[in-house]
């Protein structure tokens, strides 16, 4: 190469932002996306793509949203289906990490700016620790899709002809529920395991491990291991304010999407049912909205007020640092939070022994305020370009934007404006809000003075 060229290219390289990195890397990986899903290997004999397709099918991955233009079980070959599981491995655990992971094994010294887009990608608050905790994160993720493929392999058995096609399709499946990529190779999502508690609980331990936090996950082993080897110490161990508070808001939105979800379809899909098939598969959607993408019944039999509330919960999405999207759970809470302090005439949000700092909040609120707009436009591009029911498509749009991968069956059917709407929408939802305001912010330099301060009337 010539050196004046590669000066540049080196130049261009370190005058990127962390976020324009990040950002820049995302883009390569949909590109070496569509190139791995365009190979003729990939895809069954006289199968041919429609770039829109393609690239919808290759942003789907890397962003692990699930939505899908073409039938997953009809299109991919078995190598096909393992470069799905390739990509949505990668970017579930993110691009960054495994990069940080693969320079650990080889003794590499790991640099600032590394460790910076690390930060970014997995939407940490500093880098101490960061290569200790990315190291973890890659064990934990590895071990839990190895310990779920090896049981759902060995149980799909009994509903496949030959071992190969149960241990394929078990390892398919865990990869996945735990990455909540939402991509299943039955051709119908978990359907045909309605009704099978054991199929059905293990999607929901694979889902739940994957997006309720990398930082969860890792305390929690941190946890039993501090327990398991502590001698003459004494001292309890203290969960982070974090970990609390994602944990304790990822369940308390599963509990309220089940209950809901129970009385909303009490006489309409669920309508006959046993009560205890009901609070199953009220349970597994409401999970599955923290972005899984994976059903276990028909969710087109849904009523409005259904719909609606999945959609809402897609919106929310999973927990930071986690392979899911939307707004997130820690979002949401001190957003709750932040109304709940207002009310009762506080200053600051006092939670579990302690207080969200305000730049934490102020974070939160421009989170949604930018996610509902870019959602409005995406919701108002597919009104305009497609005669659908109004809540179809917002259906459609949280679905991408939240990563989830849920659909009420129209995905195929969009006209190619629509498509790329969602594109955008997935991508977004994979870098992250605040990722995508920084990418906005110009380069401006800080203004370190302050004007006259005065009142202005609000509400």
């Amino acid at each position: 190469m010539d050196y004046a060229l590669q000066h540049r290219i080196q130049h261009f390289i370190r005058r990127l932002t962390p976020i324009q990195s990040l950002v820049i890397l995302y883009s390569v990986a949909v590109v070496i996306g569509v190139i791995l899903l365009g190979l003729p290997w990939s895809v069954k004999e006289g199968y041919e793509w429609e770039f829109t397709d393609l690239v919808f099918m290759a942003v789907s991955c890397v962003s692990v949203t699930g939505l899908t233009t073409v039938p997953v079980a009809d299109t991919f070959t078995t190598f096909g289906y393992f470069m799905i599981m390739l990509l949505v491995q990668v970017s579930g655990i993110g691009l960054m990490s495994l990069h940080i992971g693969m320079w650990v094994l080889l003794g590499k010294r790991i640099g600032f700016r590394e460790r910076q887009l690390v930060v970014r990608d997995q939407n940490q608050t500093t880098m101490q620790g960061v290569v200790k905790y990315i190291r973890e994160v890659i064990l934990i993720i590895l071990a839990i899709e190895a310990v779920g493929a090896i049981i759902l392999g060995l149980y799909y058995t009994k509903y496949f002809p030959t071992v190969g096609e149960a241990m394929l399709q078990g390892l398919f499946g865990s990869v996945s529920a735990t990455t909540n990529a939402g991509f299943d190779i039955t051709g119908e999502s978990l359907l045909p395991f309605r009704g099978d508690l054991f199929v059905v609980f293990m999607q929901i331990v694979l889902l739940t491990l994957g997006a309720i936090g990398f930082p969860v996950l890792v305390e929690v082993r941190r946890y039993i291991s501090y327990h398991l080897t502590r001698q003459a110490t004494k001292q309890p161990y203290h969960f982070s304010l974090f970990t609390k508070l994602t944990a304790s808001t990822f369940f308390i939105l599963i509990l309220i999407g089940t209950v809901f979800l129970m009385l909303f379809e009490w006489n309409n899909a669920f309508k006959g049912l046993p009560i205890g098939e009901q609070l199953v598969d009220a349970l597994f959607q409401s999970v599955t909205t923290r972005n899984g993408g994976l059903t276990t019944v028909d969710i087109t039999t849904f009523s409005q007020a259904s719909i609606f509330l999945l959609s809402l919960l897609m919106f929310i999405g999973a927990s930071p640092s986690s392979v899911g999207g939307g707004i997130r759970t820690t979002t949401f809470a001190v957003a709750v939070l932040s109304v709940v302090a207002f009310i009762r005439g506080e200053l600051g949000i006092k939670v579990f022994g302690r207080e969200i700092g305000l730049s934490d909040i102020w974070k939160a609120f421009v989170v949604i305020v930018v996610s509902v707009a870019v959602t409005f436009v995406g919701v108002v591009i597919l009104l305009v370009a497609e005669d659908a029911p109004f809540l179809t498509l917002f259906f459609e749009a949280c679905s991408a934007f939240g990563t989830t991968g849920l659909s009420l069956g129209i995905t195929s059917e969009l006209s190619n404006v629509s498509k790329w709407t969602l594109i955008v929408l997935m991508f977004i939802g994979r870098i992250g809000v605040i990722s995508f305001v920084l990418l906005l912010k110009a380069n401006q330099p800080k203004r370190n003075y302050n004007y006259p301060k005065e009142s202005v009337i609000i509400g």
